[in-house]
Order: structure tokens, then C-alpha cells, then sequence
């Protein structure tokens, strides 16, 4: 059983769901006024593949993740540039998206707008007045955060705590420093709709609770986000949903930051590296298998280095599928285990595939899991050393299998060598069945000298460049 690290519990526990076999799952987006960076990428790698491994074990995910296209990033960029918000939000929205596909990340099952719910944001914020968990100053209306029952769960510090050290908006309107604006009254030039307490636009905070709840419903499985979500914007949307007596998350996950020389990579710090850049300049697969070489709860370090370790192992990964003429896993979409375990031609070693699992299942922990397939990518290369073709092609399917769980494509397409280059080929596996070694040498040089990558697979001799 999947056991995963709750965020409001602190501990690692059984992923226990609402409706058995349907995992419902909610992770914030983005807000679209400026392009991706690798914080960004991070996340959504990290939820994307627990998703695809969701869906590996059988179950059927509904993802939903949110696009904020009003915020005050988003009017402070239009009215900086002498646009409107919505050509703003439309350009970042499509940029997101656009190194999204390049990661291969799976697009949610859902993706709302915050602006295309705003009745119910105003709804939300008029019942919270109504309970008098809220209350109208002269710029908006502010949740009173001590009215809450377990206000700081999340952050895992009691309301006291978190008053003594707040770094929170300041307003002297607000009855306590953590209070937070549910609806923010018009100001000159900013977009605007109506409520009950004049022209306005909703809170980030709001945003969220309203789309989850409306779209998951009550007592959804699972809330994400990278851990500088956690205090205050998830402890504020869960706030809400408590102020209101509705049953909020039922656990939640976090993952850990993207680090520069230490220091966490973000906009603010103007740090960060863009998704396009890093993709400019190599594989974009190279970012998912670092992502999946160190588990989710801890910091990760992307530079030259570990970028180029991560490459190197998608060598050896594709050098396999050469090899072994393994067919890309996800070629047909997303895997799901126990049918591409029946449709497998060479079976599967049901043993390594158990220890994935299991590794998977005990929080995550790709580290682990992503060793279980390079121990098989070993032991898939020396039994076709071996000449033992079927052991090596078992392995080799367990291989793609396991990368299909975790969305890592495998590129063993081989460029189809010409008339000449495949008579040398032929010659050369004529030589080594007659052992004439040092002839096969001489004609794999002049392979080598002609531009091509020469590898000994089981049936004989596969170049490729």
C-alpha cells in the first residue's frame, strides 16, 4: 500500500482513499506573469509522476491544477508593459504549457481559471461574513484567522507562534497581523468585479479553496505543492474550508526546493533558471531522471554537473533499448502495470518489479526505485554479453516497463544503416560466428571510422549514431 509523507501530520502514513480505486488529487498552478523556471518544473515532475504511478498501479486519478490568471503580479506586469491582464495571463499561460509538453508532463484532467470562478468565490465570502468568521474593512474583507479551530496545522506551529513571527502583509485595518484578504476592494485601474461589499477582485488565498472543493469535492485525497506553498497559502485555503465546516484535504504533500549554491532558486531572489534554457541545451528527459534520483522531500541541486550525470544515464538507458530493440513504453500513453506485464513478449522479472513497487510505495522513494532499473540495465547488458538473448530481453522489458511507470522515455530508434554500412555489418557477424576476432575488430573500426556507434546486441552487430 502507497504510504505517503502528510504534511499536516508530519509523518510518512497509508494513502487512504475517499472512493476506492479513484485517487482525487489537486495541485496548485501556476500564476501565469512570468515564464517557468526549474522550481517550477520540479513540482510538476514530482506530482506528475506520482500521478503516472497512480494510474500504474490502476487506479484512476482525476487531476486538478489551476491556472491563477489575476493576481497583482499580473496587473503590476500588464500596467508596467501598457497591457491588459488578460494578454498578460494568455502569453505565460501558453509559455507554461509549452515547456510543460517538453517535460512530457502530463496535462491535468482539469485545468481551471481562477477569473471563471469568481460567483463562488463571492459566495464563499459572504458565508464566511455570515458565520462571523470575516469581516469588511475600508480595503476588503479579511478571514479572522482566530476563529479557526487548529490554525497553523500545517506550518506545525500553534496561532501563537505564528503571531509572535509573522511576515505577512502588513494593514492597520486588519484585526491581527495574520488575518488575510478574502476579497480586496477596487483600486484605480485594476480589473474588477461585483460583490456584496462594492467592485473587487478575490484573494490568492480564495482562489484555490473554491476551485478544489467545487471540482473534487468534499474531502478530496490529496493536496500538492512545493513547501513554499505550505504557510501561508495552504494553511489559508485549509482555513477556509474549516471556517466553513467542510471537509478539506485529506493529506497533504510537499516537495522540497531547487537550490542555487544552497539558497532556494526563485523570481523573487532573481536566481532561477527557465525551463527553456536548461532545454535549450540538452534532453529535457535529463531533468525528469535527475528529479527521480533524489526523493521528493529533499533539495536538489541542478547545475552542469548533475545535469550531466543525469545524461550520462540516460545513455546507458538508451544504449539498452539499442541493444535489445526495447520499444518505447510510453508509446501507446500512460502504463499501467498489470497490462503491459500480459502484453509483454519476453515476461518480466516479477521480482524486480516487486521491489520497485515496494520502494515506490514507502513514500515516493524514487531514489531507490530508479537504482532497481540500472540494476537491471546491468544485468540486461551482461546477459547479452553472455549470449543468453532471452534473459536479456526479459530484463530489458522490465527495464522499459519500469521507466514507462515514472514517464521516462526510452529512444532506441535506430537510424537505418545504408546499403555498405550494412554489408560491414553482415561481414562482421560473420567474422565473429567463424571467430575470426581479428578481422570482426578490423571491420568494426572501419564502422567506427564511417561516423557509427557499433554495440554486440544478441542477434549480432547494431550501429547507430
Amino acid at each position: 500500500m502507497l504510504r505517503l509523507h502528510d504534511t499536516a501530520t508530519g509523518t510518512v502514513r497509508p494513502f487512504e482513499l475517499r472512493d476506492p480505486g479513484r485517487v482525487s488529487m489537486y495541485v496548485c498552478g501556476p500564476t501565469v506573469y512570468e515564464v517557468p523556471h526549474l522550481g517550477h518544473g520540479r513540482f510538476t515532475l514530482v506530482f506528475d509522476v506520482l500521478r503516472r504511478y497512480l494510474t500504474f498501479t490502476g487506479l484512476q486519478v482525476r487531476h486538478v491544477s489551476n491556472v491563477t490568471d489575476i493576481d497583482d503580479r499580473i496587473i503590476q506586469r500588464a500596467a508596467r508593459e501598457g497591457r491588459t491582464e488578460p494578454e498578460v495571463a494568455a502569453e505565460y499561460e501558453e509559455k507554461w504549457w509549452e515547456a510543460m509538453d517538453a517535460l512530457e508532463v502530463l496535462r491535468p484532467t482539469v485545468v481551471p481559471h481562477a477569473t471563471g470562478y469568481i460567483p463562488g468565490m463571492v459566495a464563499l465570502v459572504a458565508d464566511l461574513v455570515a458565520r462571523g468568521s470575516a469581516y469588511e474593512t475600508e480595503d476588503g474583507v479579511y478571514l479572522q484567522v482566530d476563529t479557526v479551530d487548529g490554525y497553523g496545522l500545517l506550518a506545525r506551529q500553534p496561532l501563537e507562534s505564528l503571531r509572535a513571527g509573522a511576515r505577512v502583509e502588513a494593514s492597520e485595518l486588519k484585526r491581527s497581523p495574520l488575518d488575510f484578504a478574502l476579497w480586496k476592494k477596487a483600486k484605480p485601474g485594476e480589473p474588477t468585479w461585483s460583490s456584496p461589499w462594492g467592485e473587487g477582485r478575490p484573494g490568492w488565498h480564495t482562489e484555490c479553496v473554491v476551485m478544489s472543493l467545487h471540482l473534487l469535492g468534499d474531502g478530496f485525497d490529496l493536496h500538492g505543492g512545493g513547501q513554499d506553498l505550505i504557510f501561508p497559502h495552504h494553511e489559508n485555503e485549509r482555513a477556509q474550508a474549516v471556517a466553513e465546516g467542510r471537509p478539506f484535504a485529506r493529506h497533504w504533500m510537499h516537495n522540497g526546493w531547487v537550490t542555487v549554491e544552497g539558497e532556494k532558486m526563485s523570481k523573487s531572489l532573481q536566481n532561477f533558471t527557465t525551463i527553456a534554457d536548461l532545454l535549450a541545451g540538452g534532453d529535457p528527459r535529463a531533468y525528469r531522471l535527475l528529479v527521480l534520483r533524489s526523493h521528493y522531500r529533499r533539495p536538489i541541486e541542478v547545475t552542469p554537473e548533475t545535469i550531466a550525470t543525469a545524461e550520462r544515464g540516460l545513455a546507458r538507458l538508451d544504449a539498452l533499448a539499442r541493444r535489445l530493440s526495447l520499444v518505447d513504453p510510453l508509446a501507446a500513453g500512460v502504463v499501467v502495470r498489470d497490462q503491459a506485464i500480459a502484453a509483454a513478449p519476453d515476461g518480466v522479472e516479477e521480482d524486480s518489479v516487486t521491489r520497485f513497487c515496494e520502494h515506490m510505495d514507502d513514500d515516493l522513494d524514487t531514489s531507490a526505485a530508479t537504482a532497481v532499473v540500472f540494476d537491471l540495465v546491468n544485468r540486461a547488458h551482461a546477459a547479452a554479453d553472455d549470449g543468453d538473448g532471452s534473459t536479456a530481453r526479459r530484463l530489458g522489458g522490465t527495464v522499459a516497463l519500469l521507466c514507462g511507470a515514472v514517464g521516462l522515455r526510452l529512444r532506441g530508434e535506430l537510424e537505418a544503416p545504408d546499403e555498405r554500412t550494412q554489408r560491414l555489418v553482415d561481414d562482421r557477424d560473420a567474422a565473429r560466428r567463424e571467430r575470426d576476432f581479428a578481422r570482426a575488430d578490423a571491420l568494426r573500426d572501419e564502422l567506427v571510422a564511417a561516423g557509427w556507434t557499433v554495440e554486440d546486441g544478441p542477434d549480432g552487430t547494431v550501429v547507430h549514431r
